[in-house]
């Protein structure tokens, strides 16, 4: 389909000739949704790359709420590799950079302290995808990820698509098929600050945040499960009843000393496995932005940008530490390596599926 077709304006700035580029012999390109109230999402198929969402404040004043790059250049070469990217073929951490999978080791890249990360080397973050812009709220992404590929078992052909709705609604949906069983985590690693992005861009930590979650899977040293469930009851890792993101990130509690802050899967409450249900709501009390989050997945990861380091983005914006939020709907990390955590086997004839959705409003 020629791509051409749909507008590649935007009032984020971005420039359609910045993203043009060819890398491993495809073509790489901006791509630019909006819809019937001005939402706008910028986004290129190298990576699944969100690079702005442009959404309005209690005023009408429209800002971009992730923080994202202004060239394909500046993607490929950032310090962030992650910055709003699609992640897999396993998204987080697997301890060692290995498991066993029907009696086989298999040994992974090992690309984050002692343990395999968001897919290893050359993760779906830095791969370039098949793209179709079916219309101008639409954009399906593929890619087929070959046996072998950074280690893991098995082909997958991955079917991802980007839908903007005129209820505000960013819905991501995921389809994957296999040729043999293997193990599928996606995400995607946007990171919002619904202040809107700037130079610089401000901490999160006086934004409000609700998890809808009673259990979490706490961390060793490493940042790998320990293994357990725990309540989230009485400890600074609650977020039921909502509080400011930094009311206890700087606490002597031996879980934010080993994130350098949240860095954390939360365990969703959920009436039935795989339905879709609410996860989280995030809220700036000055701009009055909101941004819900609805997911099937059975895990959360919430990281609150500890480890930005205050390099350049997007039309001279900087990112701090702590100037963003991440919300990585997902299966738990190390679940390779911890059978009875929900399984992300995908066999043969079988189908991977997600959908998150990410709402955006205003709140009074």
């Amino acid at each position: 389909m020629d791509n051409k077709t749909f507008s590649k304006e935007n009032k984020c700035g971005l420039k359609p000739e910045d993203f043009k580029a060819t890398i491993d012999d495809k073509a790489v390109d901006l791509f630019v949704l909006r819809n019937s109230n001005g939402l706008e999402i910028c986004a290129t198929n190298y990576g699944g790359i969100v690079m702005a969402i442009m959404a309005p404040d209690k005023d009408g004043n429209f800002a971009n709420v992730v923080l994202g790059h202004d060239s394909i250049d500046t993607i490929v070469n950032g310090p962030e590799p992650y910055l709003g990217a699609t992640i897999g073929r396993y998204g987080n951490r697997i301890a060692n950079g290995k498991f066993t999978l029907h009696g086989k080791e298999y040994n992974l890249a090992i690309n984050n302290g002692p343990n395999n990360l968001h897919g290893g080397i050359k993760g779906y973050n830095k791969v370039v995808w098949d793209a179709e812009q079916t219309d101008s709220q639409t954009l399906v992404l593929r890619y087929t990820s070959a046996y072998g590929e950074e280690g893991f078992p098995g082909l997958v052909k991955v079917v991802m698509t980007y839908t903007l709705t005129d209820k505000n609604e960013f819905i991501i949906d995921y389809k994957a098929a296999v040729d043999k069983k293997t193990y599928v985590n996606l995400t995607n690693h946007a990171f919002f600050n619904l202040a809107g992005i700037s130079n610089p861009t401000p901490s999160v930590e006086d934004h409000k945040l609700v998890i809808n979650a009673d259990f979490y899977t706490p961390i060793d040293e490493n940042s790998i499960p320990t293994g357990e469930i725990l309540s989230v009851k009485d400890t600074a890792m609650d977020f039921r009843d909502g509080k400011l993101i930094g009311r206890d990130i700087n606490e002597k509690d031996q879980q934010l000393i080993n994130g350098t802050g949240y860095d954390h899967n939360y365990v969703l409450n959920k009436k039935e496995p795989e339905e879709l249900s609410f996860a989280a709501e995030y809220t700036d009390l000055e701009s009055k932005r909101t941004l819900k989050v609805f997911t099937t997945e059975p895990g959360m990861q919430l990281y609150t940008g500890n480890w930005l380091s205050g390099f350049e983005g997007i039309d001279g914006s900087t990112f701090p530490a702590r100037s963003a939020v991440c919300f990585e709907a997902q299966h738990f990390p190390d679940t390779p390596n911890r059978h009875y955590f929900p399984s992300a086997i995908v066999n043969p004839g079988d189908h991977y599926t997600q959908t998150t959705v990410y709402e955006f409003g205003i709140t009074e």
